[in-house]
């Protein structure tokens, strides 16, 4: 099977780079002719009047994966899973529209970057269904960044003032969780890997990217379920599902389209970078049936 590799052209970081390598390594391994090709490439549609049926797209330029997938491509993950995932606001929607357990979170109402927040009434509802301290998220951010912890009304309108014009949300802060989460990483109709982050320097977040340590996990059958239900409903082919142990149970933190696993991998041994190009090469999963 003849594929492509997606890759940013603008983003060439150490961390992309050995990912690249991993996937061409796993590709040889199953027999799929894999070639990278940057997002630099389709300035025309010309460059894509020949593609490979299928397409491992690991970038986030979803006007591209819409050309491809409209030049008929199949792409690992489709435009629509990377939209669900990369936009936290649709991501919790689409998770609160299943059922499925999340912290308790408010969406903030959107206004213009020329405009910002003149009045911040709306605030006074926010802190008094949350209260202090509560988590605030930018729409998009990886690696745990554009993720703030505030303390007090007055961190909270310094914090929404500052980032007017972004999509923000308010999520009740998990106590008991902080500093730490579990990583399980979905492929089809599997959690091929799982492990747990903890972050010893005083961090709420347990992103590795931010100095937390990793150990491999043995997940519950609920949190596996708990992380296949929520990469179906976002539409993932694979997915890294953050997960929060919560007093009251499992709750689905993130659910990560462009997930790395470079540091999974160095922890548990396993490579779902296999899974996920056998995946390609099998055909589509039936987890996906009816998304």
């Amino acid at each position: 099977m003849n594929a492509w590799l997606v890759v940013n052209a603008f983003l060439q970081t150490s961390s992309f780079q050995r990912m690249e390598a991993v996937f061409h390594e796993a590709a040889r391994e199953t027999g799929v002719r894999l070639t990278t090709v940057s997002n630099a490439e389709f300035l025309s549609d010309r460059s894509l009047a020949q593609p490979p049926e299928k397409a491992l797209f690991f970038d986030k330029d979803l006007r591209l994966a819409r050309r491809m997938e409209l030049a008929g491509m199949r792409l690992y993950n489709s435009e629509q899973a990377i939209t669900n995932c990369d936009d936290k606001t649709l991501t919790t929607l689409l998770l609160s529209q299943a059922g499925l357990p999340q912290p308790d979170t408010l969406l903030c109402p959107m206004t213009y970057p020329a405009i910002g927040y003149p009045a911040l009434d709306f605030l006074d509802e926010v802190a008094s269904r949350l209260g202090f301290p509560m988590v605030v998220k930018e729409g998009k951010g990886s690696f745990g960044k554009q993720v703030y912890l505030v303390h007090s009304m007055e961190e909270l309108k310094h914090t929404v003032s500052a980032h007017a014009g972004s999509e923000l949300l308010f999520q009740r802060f998990i106590k008991e969780t902080a500093g730490q989460d579990i990583r399980l990483f979905v492929v089809g109709s599997q959690v091929v890997a799982s492990i747990k982050r903890v972050n010893h320097a005083g961090d709420f977040r347990a992103n590795l990217e931010n100095g937390s340590t990793a150990h491999p996990y043995q997940a519950s059958k609920e949190e596996e379920a708990l992380a296949l239900a929520a990469s179906r409903v976002c539409g993932t082919d694979y997915a890294g599902v953050d997960i929060l142990q919560s007093k009251n149970g499992p709750l689905v933190c993130e659910v990560n389209s462009n997930a790395h696993f470079l540091g999974l991998m160095a922890v548990t041994g396993v490579n779902p970078a296999l899974s996920i190009l056998r995946l390609m090469k099998e055909g589509d999963d039936e987890h996906l049936a009816g998304v």
